[in-house]
């Protein structure tokens, strides 16, 4: 069992864990299917995302905006289709209003009494602002993939935490609901971790890519990693 009272800070990556970007990514991808006809079950949506955005996260880093116009174009080439710039736009306009979780804003608020709090994203700035602003809570840290230059799983960006952080990974409990982009690197370093396992869609991994890995700690959400901190520090 984990303990809490080792910890200084606590990070989080954000879509996914703190912003339930299922319902952002469905919502988004959803109108420009039917804009062609097309339609598949969520599940479906969610694994072809997923590689898409795998796939386009590899290579010469290039900004999150256009991470997600290419998955945008990927979809059009899955189902048949050929997308429009409108459409490809649409998708990473979108995340300014994608919400976060109903425990999350609540679950920060307390344990913020208690650490430092961090968010670790793949993301770019300018995005990430609009919805740091939902979540209601000063943040002490965010290292995002633009600062990095990088995507998680790279093990750029967690280092780039690392220096920012200045604590030893003893002292740091990073949670994320990806086990491919977030609890193996982390815990490479010798991060604990703790895989905040929400209903999905698509069990298991979500919209992130699949993966296999070794938590230390597995919650359902935050509400409930938030009541196990505060019992155990």
């Amino acid at each position: 069992m984990l303990d809490f009272a080792q910890f200084e800070v606590l990070s989080f990556d954000c879509y996914g864990t703190l912003v339930d970007w299922e319902a952002g990514i469905l919502s988004a991808i959803r109108p420009i299917l039917a804009n062609h006809g097309k339609d598949a079950a969520d599940h479906q949506l969610l694994t072809i995302y997923s590689e898409l955005e795998a796939e386009a996260e590899q290579g010469i880093y290039r900004p999150y905006r256009e991470v997600l116009e290419s998955v945008v174009r990927g979809f059009g080439k899955h189902f048949g289709f050929s997308t429009t710039s409108v459409e490809e736009q649409s998708l990473p306009d979108s995340l300014a209003g994608w919400s976060p979780f109903p425990d999350t804003v609540g679950a920060l608020k307390r344990l913020k009494t208690r650490y430092q709090l961090a968010v670790i994203s793949n993301v770019d700035d300018d995005l990430f602002a609009a919805t740091a602003r939902r979540l209601e809570v000063p943040l002490d840290f965010v290292v995002t993939a633009q600062q990095a230059g990088a995507y998680k799983p790279s093990l750029r960006t967690f280092n780039l935490a690392k220096e920012r952080i200045g604590v030893e990974p003893r002292c740091w409990l990073h949670a994320a609901q990806s086990v491919y982009h977030d609890v193996i690197p982390a815990r490479s370093l010798g991060i604990s971790t703790v895989w905040v396992k929400r209903p999905q869609a698509r069990p298991g991994s979500g919209a992130a890519k699949a993966a296999s890995g070794q938590p230390d700690l597995e919650v359902p959400d935050l509400k409930t990693l938030a009541r196990m901190a505060e019992k155990k520090s």
